[in-house]
Formats: structure tokens, sequence, C-alpha cells
């Protein structure tokens, strides 16, 4: 009887031994799911990614820019209007935008904003005229368009080509305000 009884404790210690083995393999596999779940990189805007700034198997750090994600939704077009063309034009005005990888495609957007300088002026090697020799050149200002409707023709990705028409005409002889 006391064969079976030791027996019997030694069953219980296994089943014992066992259940804690299953707990501590429960706990591992709860850290990796967890270790797992932080390699996921989510974005909290649909869109696609305009830049990648790191590479696969490359270590990052918190804070460190990983991609640039550009937004679908809420694209909008950079043009570079010649300074004699700006006079005329004012922020809520409409736009023609035609898109040149979908020809034919035209969509509708206003004015947004103007840059506060020229392009020249924010180039990475700016000109010098310094020396004297100076030749007066018209300079373009970048000119922020927002597309206001989204067809399902495709979508307008970063560094397409357009062609834009602001529509400079004073409301009350035809232009579209909203």
């Amino acid at each position: 009887m006391t064969v079976a009884i030791t027996r019997r404790q030694l069953a219980q210690a296994s089943l014992q031994q066992q259940i804690a083995r299953r707990s501590q393999a429960e706990a591992q596999l709860n850290l990796a799911t967890h270790a797992l779940e932080d390699t996921l990189i989510r974005s909290p805007i649909d869109g696609v990614v305009g830049q990648r700034k790191v590479r696969t198997r490359q270590y990052v750090a918190p804070g460190l820019p990983l991609l640039a994600v550009v937004p679908l939704q809420q694209a909008y077009v950079v043009a570079n209007y010649k300074e004699t063309q700006l006079r005329d034009m004012r922020a809520g005005q409409p736009v023609d935008i035609s898109v040149d990888s979908y020809s034919g495609r035209k969509l509708k957007g206003h004015v947004v904003s103007f840059s506060p300088g020229s392009g020249a002026v924010f180039a990475l090697l700016p000109s010098d005229n310094a020396t004297g020799n100076f030749t007066k050149i018209v300079q373009r200002f970048p000119v922020k368009i927002v597309i206001d409707e989204h067809d399902e023709g495709g979508p307008i990705l970063p560094g397409m080509s357009v062609i834009t028409t602001v529509d400079t005409r004073p409301a009350e002889q035809g232009a579209a305000h909203d």
C-alpha cells in the first residue's frame, strides 16, 4: 500500500511539474507573440509609401523615421507658376487639373496657398549674383493646389506630371467659387 501511495505522489508531482512547464511555455509564447506584433508597422492613415528610409534586417531606434506615407485621399499638386502669372491668383480660386498619365482625365481643385519665396531661393544651389553679372530671369513660385474630387480613374501618385489651369476671373464673370 505504501508503494501505491508513493507512486501516486510521484504521479501527482510529475503532473504538477508538467503543468508548470506548460504555464512557462504559454508565457514564452505570449511574450513571443507580443514581440512579433511589435515588429509590424501600421500607418495611422491610408496611403502609399512614398519613401523608405530603412532596409530589411536593419536595426532601428525609437524616434527614427522609417517611412514617409503619402495619403491618397488628401492629394495635392505643387505647380510652379511664373511670378507674372501670380498677379490675379488668389487662394480659393478653382483649378482644372489634367493628369498626363491618364490622358483625357480632368480633375477639379482649388488654390490653397503660395510659397513665400521663389523656387530659386529654396534651391540647393541658389544662384549667386554678387559678381555683378545679373540677368533678369522670371522666377517661378510654388502654388499649392488641393484636388477636390477623387474619381476612380486611377490614383494620383507623388511625382506624377499634371497641367494646371487656374480660373482667375472674378466670381461675377463666371468663375465658380465654393
